[in-house]
């Protein structure tokens, strides 16, 4: 059954291991997703999206890009992907970075958000569809605030939360301030904006693509890692790594 331009559904498939395996190994040559969910998935099950931002919502690792307008993007970048992975402490790997960003004019954010930030393909469609299904759009980041405020205003989202940059003097000072926005920041708020909404956490739909996300994906009643690190892929429900954000839309009837 077609269910978009290029989406199809199969019903009554098996969902046992060895089925999945040649499915898997068949759509990777084949650069396309697949997923096995339950007949019935629909999004009226659900409540609440929860989002990251860096390569998630959007295309880039905003510290990155901020990094290289100090000439230290690869060595910023080395540090980003080694927390992605999981094989550093989040908190400790954030720190590190911003760090190295001590001195930089504060205007390099603005040049980052007006130059360098895009949504990731299909975001637009996704956003729309969920908070037409009733959905409360919630982005949780392990960035920064500058940049998770422009987009809550720009794309309407419910709710954001990501660490704050200090800056004295129109610089930066290569510091956080207040507490970090790491894994156990992020899971605890799926639970309390599930609560807020008086649901439990298996009404949640949350989206992520590094080791930060692991904990927050844990609880929600439908995980999607996408163009996620291979150790988010093993643990999430589902995995986007050729379509958009709006492939998950046609996980539901």
């Amino acid at each position: 059954q077609q269910v978009a331009p290029f989406a199809w559904r199969c019903d009554g498939i098996q969902s046992q291991a060895a089925v999945r395996e040649e499915v898997a190994a068949a759509c990777l040559t084949m650069q396309l997703d697949a997923a096995f969910v339950p007949a019935d998935l629909a999004l009226s099950d659900f409540r609440l999206l929860v989002m990251d931002m860096d390569s998630t919502l959007i295309t880039i690792e905003c510290i990155d890009e901020i990094a290289d307008m100090q000439g230290l993007k690869t060595e910023v970048a080395e540090i980003t992907e080694a927390a992605m992975r999981g094989e550093l402490e989040f908190g400790e790997s954030l720190q590190r970075r911003v760090a190295l960003l001590e001195g930089l004019d504060a205007s390099a954010l603005t040049r980052v958000f007006e130059e360098r930030l895009e949504l990731s393909l299909g975001a637009h469609a996704m956003l729309h569809a969920m908070k037409e299904a009733g959905l409360r759009t919630v982005l949780v980041s392990g960035g920064f605030t500058y940049f998770t405020e422009r987009l809550q205003q720009e794309l309407e989202l419910d709710v954001t939360r990501a660490n704050l940059l200090e800056v004295v003097d129109g610089k930066l000072t290569g510091k956080v301030i207040g507490d970090i926005v790491d894994a156990d920041a992020k899971q605890a708020m799926v639970e309390s904006q599930s609560a807020d909404l008086g649901v439990p956490t298996s009404a949640a739909i949350v989206i992520g693509d590094g080791a930060n996300d692991l904990r927050m994906m844990s609880v929600a009643g439908l995980s999607v890692a996408f163009r996620a690190k291979p150790v988010v892929q093993a643990q999430a429900n589902i995995a986007l790594n050729f379509s958009g954000l709006d492939g998950v839309l046609n996980l539901f009837r």
